[in-house]
């Protein structure tokens, strides 16, 4: 999700609790990049200008002023309950939620935050 929005030129932020995981989320994501580059879909200024739109943090207050909130979580509903309750505090009453699950109701997690009519599925 991180590696299509920044190439698509948006500012990315990514938050995990476990710094190291992102760590190798960012090796993955310029790997793949690499790859991209060599099969030319992309040049290595756009992967360049990519990765320089992604940052990453451990506090969810560096979410503060985000627009939109992608949760990516493990598929473990009591986890992403505690992600939007950790997060939405920190968020700005206008920001949107998704959460990217593929099997978790959306209705029931957006009811758990404290913004269900600007909470979305995206998977």
């Amino acid at each position: 999700i991180a590696h299509v929005a920044a190439l698509a030129g948006l500012p990315v932020a990514m938050v995990d609790i476990n710094p190291l995981a992102l760590d190798k989320a960012l090796s993955t994501i310029a790997r793949n990049m690499e790859r991209q580059i060599g099969r030319k879909l992309i040049s290595a200024e756009e992967r360049d200008a990519a990765l320089g739109r992604i940052t990453t943090s451990t506090d969810y207050a560096s979410l503060g002023s985000t627009d939109f909130v992608v949760e990516a979580a493990t598929e473990k509903e009591a986890v992403k309950r505690e992600v939007f309750k950790a997060l939405c505090p920190h968020l700005k009453p206008s920001a949107m939620l998704a959460s990217n699950t593929s099997s978790i109701s959306i209705t029931r997690l957006g009811a758990g935050t404290d913004r269900p009519e600007k909470f979305i599925g995206m998977h």
